[in-house]
């Protein structure tokens, strides 16, 4: 503490001296400070506003100028600019983004009053009012309502916008909404800013939507995992994916290149012994064929594993052109075979 503020201090009563004490621990003792406004709370809604952060968070109000000083005292002058009006401390170990959220979730609707600034559409919904015929008729219709008897009851036959944001509400119109039960405003703590790990953060910087923001994060972590695969890009968290990709790459080349490697040998045989089905299918002179290859028919193709390349895939094709060239050298083919097989 300055000397400046030690003989400001000094000169204060006790009261509040421990004031500005108390206030300076609370903004010490946790990691997130913010200011919030509390206009137009009423008592007991502010009571149970706190008991609902019990545990969250802490509200503090005092005066403006003992506020003041214990922020001053704390180096937080960024907060100061926002204690104007009715305000209070709140303080909270959790990061300001949790902390608006419960804020949010802690308001509660509430009737507006006479001369109070709409702070949105008032709209007066379509339905049965379930007020008698009478003059409140007239009420509704003065105040802009599209209203009507029908069926022995009062009935607003569309949705109806009374008042508008930012329009200041007349005192019909509150006894109106009063009738209808309709609480047009939200009371709660309005967090003004809150200052976080050496960060000022304003309310519109909290508030985000987390779902939205959590799959844009997911999104963002799958693209970037795909990418790294691609590009054989060797960071951790794909390592198994490339080791897995390596190893299948490696097992279609020595099954494409006939690489008699042991690990190979049940493939390559079972490879093998697909050709020579699929050649001996085509063989029409059985008796050039020893008995066990007789009236077998070509197996069906298996699908293209994942891990061929597309130069696979023209290599095939490419051989099946040549066998399309050889079907004149059939019958060559088939005495080759019976020479072969006795």
């Amino acid at each position: 503490m300055s000397a400046e503020a030690d003989r400001r201090t000094e000169t204060i009563p006790e009261w509040k001296r421990e004031e500005v004490e108390a206030l300076s621990e609370l903004i010490e003792n946790y990691e997130s400070v913010g200011v919030v406004g509390i206009a137009g709370i009423p008592s007991k809604q502010l009571q149970d506003m706190r008991r609902g952060l019990h545990g969250t968070a802490v509200v503090r109000v005092s005066r403006n100028t003992l506020t003041t000083r214990a922020l001053e005292e704390a180096g937080l002058d960024e907060l100061v600019e926002h204690v104007d009006g009715q305000v209070g401390l709140v303080a909270t170990d959790d990061n300001p983004f949790g902390l608006y959220r419960e804020l949010e979730a802690s308001k509660t609707p509430a009737p507006i009053n006479e001369g109070e600034i709409a702070p949105n559409d008032i709209v007066i919904p379509e339905g049965d009012t379930g007020v008698d015929p009478g003059p409140f008729v007239g009420d509704l219709q003065s105040v802009g309502a599209n209203a009507r008897i029908a069926d022995g009851s009062i009935k607003v036959v569309e949705d109806s916008v009374v008042l508008e944001a930012g329009g200041e509400v007349s005192a019909d119109l509150a006894n109106v909404l009063g009738e209808l039960g309709i609480e047009p405003k939200e009371v709660g703590l309005d967090l003004r800013a809150v200052y976080s790990e050496g960060v000022l953060f304003a309310p519109e910087d909290l508030d985000i939507d987390v779902e939205a923001y959590e799959s844009d994060v997911s999104t963002a972590a799958a693209r970037a995992r795909n990418l790294a695969i691609n590009a054989s890009y060797p960071a951790a968290g794909v390592a198994p994916a490339l080791l897995s990709k390596a190893t299948a790459e490696a097992k279609s080349l020595g099954l494409h290149a006939a690489i008699e490697d042991e690990s190979l040998m049940p493939d390559l045989l079972g490879k093998a012994d697909a050709q020579l089905r699929a050649i001996a299918a085509r063989i029409d002179d059985e008796e050039a064929l020893p008995e066990e290859l007789r009236g077998l028919e070509a197996p069906a193709p298996e699908p293209a594993s994942e891990e061929e390349s597309d130069d696979d895939h023209e290599e095939i094709e490419e051989a099946d052109d040549d066998d399309d060239d050889d079907d004149d050298d059939d019958e060559d083919g088939a005495a080759g075979l019976g020479a072969m097989f006795g």
